[in-house]
Formats: C-alpha cells, sequence, structure tokens
C-alpha cells in the first residue's frame, strides 16, 4: 500500500482471516477496489442481547475483580489493542472489523441488575471495560455506560472506570456521587503527547492535551484518578514516560502505572503491517525491541512477565518510569474503595463477604 492509501481514521489497515471462520468475503476483482475502500471507512453497530454481562476476572496480573463491556469493538482504533483478538469470537476480524463492526449490548443494565441482586455475589471493583472503551463515540448516543453507572450507585457499589475519552466528564454528577462513598476509582489513558504519533496510534481517541484536561477536571472535583501511560511501544513513545508523567501529576493525577506493548494473535501481524506503513524508517527497530521485551517474541502470554516484560529494555523502561514517578508524584496515592455500602433493592446492606 502507498503512504498516499493509508487509511486516516483507522488504526489497522487491513482485515485479517478470522481462524474462526471456515468462510470468508475476499475481494478478488480490481473493480471492487473502490466499493472495500468506502466499507472500510463505514462503522456499523450491531445490537446484542447477551445472557450475562459481568466476567470475573482471572488473570493473576490484574488482581480481583470483575469486567463489564457494554460494547465490544472499539471506534477509537487503537492499532495495538489486546482486544482485538476477542473481536473473532463474535464472527469478525481483528483488524477493521475491530474498528467498524461495534456490538452494542442493549441490555447490559437489566443483566447488570440481575447479577447484582444474586444471593452469591461477592463485592469487589466491577472494571468498566476491561476489554473495550466504555466511553467510546457510540456511547454518546446509546448511553449504556451512564445507565450501568446510575445502578452502582443505587446498589452503592465500586467501580474502577479506564477511558482515553473525554466523554467521561459528562457522568462527573454520578461519578462525584460515588466517590463521596468511596466507590470509584477513575484512569484516563494517555499513551503519547505527540499528536501526529495520536492520530495515526489512536486515531479516534481524544488528543493528549484533552486527556490531561479531563484529569484536571475530574482531580477538581475531587475524584482519585490514575494515569496509565500504557501501552509503552518502545521506539515509539518509551522517551515521553518523563513528560506524560509530570504533565498528569501537574493535572493532579495521584498515581500512574504502565505497561509494556505486546502483540499476541493477529495483532503481531495487524500492527507488523501498521508500522511498516506508518513509520517505514524505524519499523524493524521497534519491533525488534518489542520482542526483545518479551524473550524474543513480539507476543507474550507469560503471567507475571506480559505485561512489565523482560530483558534490558524492559529493565530500561521500568527504570525511567520508577525514577520518573518518584519525582514527580512522591508521596501521592489513590484512596482504597468502601465495600461497607453495597446495598440490595431490598434494603439489605451487605459488606464484602
Amino acid at each position: 500500500m502507498k503512504a498516499d492509501d493509508f487509511l486516516k481514521g483507522r488504526g489497522a489497515q487491513f482485515n485479517p482471516a478470522n481462524k474462526y471462520l471456515k468462510q470468508e468475503y475476499v475481494t478478488e476483482h480490481v473493480e471492487g477496489l473502490d466499493e472495500q475502500m468506502l466499507s472500510d471507512l463505514k462503522t456499523d453497530f450491531i445490537q446484542a442481547h447477551p445472557k450475562t454481562i459481568v466476567n470475573k476476572i482471572q488473570s493473576p496480573d490484574l488482581g480481583n475483580g470483575y469486567s463489564l463491556n457494554p460494547y465490544q469493538g472499539c471506534e477509537h482504533g487503537c492499532v495495538y489493542c489486546y482486544a482485538r483478538n476477542s473481536h473473532q469470537y463474535w464472527g469478525y476480524g481483528a483488524g477493521l472489523d475491530f474498528e467498524r463492526k461495534i456490538i452494542v449490548k442493549e441490555n447490559a443494565p437489566e443483566l447488570l441488575v440481575q447479577q447484582l441482586e444474586s444471593r452469591n455475589w461477592q463485592v469487589m471493583p466491577i472494571m468498566l471495560s476491561g476489554n473495550t472503551d466504555c466511553y467510546q463515540p457510540i456511547e454518546a448516543k446509546k448511553k449504556l455506560t451512564r445507565r450501568l453507572l446510575e445502578i452502582l450507585l443505587r446498589y452503592k457499589h465500586p467501580v474502577s472506570i479506564i477511558t482515553k475519552n473525554a466523554l467521561i466528564l459528562r457522568d462527573l454528577d454520578l461519578l462525584t456521587e460515588l466517590n463521596e462513598l468511596a466507590l470509584v476509582h477513575v484512569n484516563i489513558s494517555i499513551t503519547t503527547l505527540d499528536e501526529k504519533l495520536r492520530q495515526k496510534l489512536e486515531p479516534r481517541t481524544a488528543t493528549g492535551a484533552r486527556r490531561l484536561e479531563v484529569v484536571r477536571q475530574l482531580n477538581a472535583a475531587g475524584l482519585p484518578v490514575n494515569v496509565m501511560v500504557a501501552p509503552i511501544i518502545p521506539g515509539l513513545n518509551d522517551s515521553e514516560i518523563p513528560q506524560i508523567i509530570k504533565k498528569a501529576a501537574e493535572a493532579g493525577a495521584q498515581n500512574a502505572a504502565y505497561t509494556i506493548v505486546r502483540l499476541n494473535g493477529e495483532i503481531g501481524p495487524i500492527f507488523e503491517d501498521w508500522i511498516t506503513q506508518a513509520f517505514p524508517d524505524r519499523a524493524q527497530k521497534v519491533l525488534n525491541q518489542i520482542a526483545q521485551c518479551h524473550g524474543g517474541q513480539l507476543n507474550d502470554s507469560r503471567f507475571g512477565t506480559r505485561m512489565s516484560g523482560e530483558g534490558v529494555f524492559a529493565e530500561t523502561i521500568a527504570k525511567l518510569f520508577r525514577v520518573s514517578k518518584q519525582k514527580y508524584m512522591a508521596g501521592r496515592s489513590i484512596k482504597p474503595y468502601n465495600y461497607s455500602h453495597f446495598c440490595t433493592s431490598k434494603g439489605k446492606q451487605l459488606g464484602l463477604f
């Protein structure tokens, strides 16, 4: 693909075959190319009505809790997103389909109520979202995340939010009420402050400057904010670590964390194709450094090392992050949740157990 053909507004530049499907649609004739390109720019929204909505987090790297995803697929189009592989279970591709075939779980609020009312429910933080962004653009219309927050507030249930979209400020009223009961932690993902890089890496997200403003407004409202400097991609954004943490601290963030990019499953070829087109002059260097952080492979599924990496480059990143955090965020911390408020619709207040 020529540079002029780079799909602006999309992260992935192609749609890899879904390994779970025996058949697929392909473009076999040149005259169909224009129609294919037009379809690459169009976003479709598919209604779904799952039977459950809250999933127990099984990864020892993430700790105890639940994840809740009102949407599958994500318009933000972050090329590195680990959630791309999960889109294949829905019958779609991990590349362009992930960005243009958005599954909307219309009955998510009703399912949440059912699960919270279960007599076996154990109170632990619910993460919005563990997979795709709960404040991606369609949320402005659907308002599923807002309805979920209303339910969590009614039940006085702890919640963690991670997003890179300024739409979260729409729900500042609910977040403030949750915070008064120590029931909410907010994580704002800031991958880069380089706008030219963001436009290619995360094409439909809020700018880095806008995300810092979100941190500032959340902090002004008294909310606990953690900044996720994630993922760190060696050779692309690792040098920005000190500046991001400095700016986040100035905006009022109480904590910061990071992960190193890992390119499991179909994300590997998607990312390789993308960086070869977006940054041909340093593509091989970046890919080599990513591999050096994961035992010589682009992918890494090992608990304990997959998110922080290993080796010289990973150690250098860890040290840079640690020193930057000590310099700009010393003495800061996120206040703990209060689990004692949880209350069912019958009015019976429950503790952690």
